[in-house]
């Protein structure tokens, strides 16, 4: 018999529930029949998996605001890529810093445990980059993880860019610019370095498209290269510090 996690987020599973469709105008079905076969081990590590295994920032009992990342991997010019946005400079926190997608659920995108983070992350894609989200294919939901510093549950989605669809900053108030990143630029040793904060915590980083991809972003990419078996080995102590205000 199949577990829980295993019957929602399985090879072949529908998350749409009773109250989707309709109600948000975006298809929740989870599968990962017909991906590229280079993406096929993305796919059998997002199955199997563990919080821990991602990160030691794991959600409350109880609390925290309920978000959504998407992680889209699509096929371009250099192979397989990812799409990343950039935060407008002129925001309050995290300016500039490079992210996936996403955002808070609205009430309109249904329960947190079922559907809700997979219609999030497709909604906030749109309304951020522009993206068709009928030309993407869920496959996989990570488990949820944590951001301390502004109390996000985050659960990220991992979609294959089936149909690619133009996309850029819908709001520059918001967006600087939206962009994709190689894979092999993510895997090549010279691209990766070890950021270290002044309060002393330090994570994996990556410096590529003239931007340094840190934080909650550059950790769960090192982690789904690394359990992919995508990992090149590099040096952890080549380090970047960051601003305070970072």
């Amino acid at each position: 018999m199949r577990s829980a996690r295993e019957q929602r987020y399985g090879e072949e599973a529908d998350v749409r529930g009773p109250a989707s469709g309709a109600a948000s105008g975006r298809d929740a079905t989870v599968t990962a029949e017909g991906l590229p076969e280079w993406l096929s081990p993305v796919a059998r590590a997002a199955a199997t998996i563990e919080p821990r295994q991602l990160s030691r920032f794991l959600p409350p009992e109880s609390g925290g605001r309920q978000s959504a990342v998407l992680i889209l991997f699509g096929h371009g010019p250099r192979g397989p890529e990812l799409l990343l946005m950039e935060r407008a400079g002129t925001l309050r926190s995290h300016a500039g810093q490079p992210s996936f997608p996403g955002g808070a659920l609205d009430p309109e995108d249904g329960d947190p445990d079922g559907p809700g983070p997979v219609r999030a992350a497709l909604r906030e894609a749109e309304e951020e980059t522009g993206l068709d989200p009928s030309g993407v294919q869920v496959f996989g939901v990570l488990p949820r993880l944590y951001i301390p510093v502004s109390g996000f549950v985050v659960t990220p989605v991992l979609g294959w860019w089936r149909r690619p669809s133009p996309v850029g900053a819908v709001d520059q108030a918001e967006t600087a610019r939206v962009f994709t990143v190689p894979v092999a630029d993510l895997t090549d040793p010279a691209h990766r370095v070890t950021t270290r904060h002044p309060s002393g915590h330090t994570g994996p980083a990556f410096l590529v498209e003239n931007a340094l991809v840190w934080g909650f972003t550059a950790g769960v990419i090192d982690r789904l290269l690394h359990y992919a078996g995508w990992e090149i080995p590099w040096d952890r102590d080549k380090a970047v510090p960051l601003d305070w205000r970072s």
